[in-house]
């Protein structure tokens, strides 16, 4: 593996020598995501020095299984040689190109495989740099469309508790998790949240077929209290995935799109995470859930993470609409720097090389293991519920199993498990008191088998942590 050139300082000296260094350089100069006031600009958090294949390896030394990819992203593996090689070609071939008045070849190339892959009609893309972005694109887009057909109050966002879509300003608005908005402002007015579809934490003696008819009973009533001129789009994880790994009952988002097609608001399909085989597909839409949207939301696994790209997948209809509109000189004022780059758009076409050529058919394959390797966790006296579905799976901690609501002292659950786990090889992404696993696809069986042996130990240990402390009796 060649070296990685030494960081400078402004003399020309060779800084960060040592970890230690590199400690005070991040806590000086590093603002990371989702920081507490108490240490914001102030901390410095773990540090990870290589990957290769499904690991990674930390400051200290330490081999740890990848068990979120990244942030869902490096589907394909760290350390793709192939990935690498296209990301230098490009670089040396065409390094950037400004799409307001050129373009450059992968990402139309691209634009037609995408295509491809969407469900029937989806055949336009317009790219961004990531997931946030994308959300921001498709409801920019969705507010354009109605301003040129003369429906300027048709521009409500419907979401739905729990869910995740972004941290620019209007995505962040759609969130849905707990603690998300308790310090950010956000474009409240815009936007209608519905109950999450969360099986789990339905009301108790409800059926989950019941459960799935009163939360389309619940979207039928607010468009009928809203109105239906005033919503513009409903827009939904197919799983959520920062939420926790929830999959809805069967058949709900196959009826939230009737309802939708119903009253003329569009469905925006938020795949950023479901996308490019953590499922088993490049879409997951159609191919899992049976869903036709009006536009698909992607980024994260569409390079695998080895470069930021994000895109909107959108109905080829939408456009013939405004191209028969009055207004032909309305413009879309949205764009990107960094839209269609080059490099970006040269190595997603190699990751769905990669994809295509056998990773989707493994991943399908091993998923049955990984989900019933994770669920046996269930036994677990701390574990309330294993979910998921294709390569992306949560265990849920419970410690009161009387009111079925996390404590407080679940906050610190997670990030238990996660120190035990560490110690034993395994990184895992806590949110709160579930244990998030999505590793990359290339896993094989037996690293699933370490992974849950790995995981069922750190839960244990937390377990015995609790109970030795007074904290919890079971």
């Amino acid at each position: 593996m060649a070296a990685i050139p030494k960081a400078t300082g402004g003399n020309g000296d060779a800084i960060g020598d040592g970890p230690d260094e590199l400690t005070l350089l991040a806590e000086r100069h590093l603002v990371q995501p989702w920081p507490v006031s108490g240490s914001i600009g102030a901390e410095a958090r773990g540090r990870l020095e290589a990957g290769e294949g499904i690991y990674v390896t930390d400051a200290a030394g330490r081999r740890l299984i990848d068990g979120p990819a990244g942030m869902w992203c490096v589907n394909a593996g760290h350390r793709r040689q192939e990935l690498a090689d296209v990301m230098a070609a490009q670089a040396m071939e065409l390094s950037y190109n400004s799409p307001w008045y050129t373009t450059n070849a992968p990402s139309a190339v691209l634009s037609k495989r995408l295509a491809d892959h969407a469900p029937d009609g989806l055949d336009h893309v317009f790219y961004t740099t990531g997931g946030s972005s994308a959300v921001e694109t498709a409801l920019r887009f969705m507010q354009f469309a109605n301003n040129v057909k003369g429906r300027p109050d048709k521009k409500l966002i419907v979401s739905r508790q729990g869910g995740y879509h972004g941290s620019t300003y209007l995505s962040a608005s759609l969130n849905g998790r707990p603690r998300d908005h308790d310090w950010m402002d956000s474009a409240e007015g815009l936007v209608i949240k519905l109950t999450c579809p969360n099986p789990f934490r339905r009301p108790e003696g409800v059926g989950e077929a019941e459960f799935c008819d009163a939360l389309v009973a619940e979207f039928r009533d607010v468009i009928e209290k809203v109105g239906a001129g005033r919503i513009g789009a409903f827009i939904a994880e197919p799983i959520m995935a920062s939420g926790g790994v929830i999959v809805p009952p069967e058949g709900y988002l196959v009826r939230m799109r009737e309802l939708c097609r119903e009253h003329d608001i569009l469905f925006i399909a938020d795949e950023v995470v479901t996308a490019f085989g953590r499922l088993g597909h490049v879409f997951a839409s159609q191919e899992v859930f049976g869903l036709d949207p009006d536009m698909i939301t992607f980024a994260k696994g569409v390079t695998s993470g080895y470069f930021p790209l994000g895109g909107v997948m959108i109905a080829g209809r939408l456009f013939e609409e405004l191209r028969r509109s009055n207004h032909s000189d309305a413009m879309f004022a949205h764009g990107l720097t960094y839209s269609s780059h080059p490099i970006g758009c040269a190595v997603a076409l190699k990751n769905l090389d990669i994809l295509e050529g056998g990773l989707l058919d493994h991943a399908r394959d091993v998923s049955g293991h990984f989900q019933s390797s994770l669920k046996a966790l269930e036994d677990l006296p701390l574990v309330g519920e294993v979910r998921g579905l294709g390569l992306m799976a949560c265990v849920e901690c419970v410690a009161d199993r009387v009111s079925n609501n996390p404590l407080t002292l679940d906050l610190e659950v997670g990030k238990r498990i996660d120190t035990h786990c560490q110690e034993l090889g395994l990184l895992v992404r806590p949110l709160i008191n579930m244990c998030v696993m999505s590793p990359p696809l290339t896993i094989s069986k037996s690293q699933i088998d370490d992974m849950a042996t790995i995981l069922r130990r750190g839960i244990e240990l937390t377990t015995d942590d609790l109970v030795r402390e007074g904290l919890w009796h079971g």
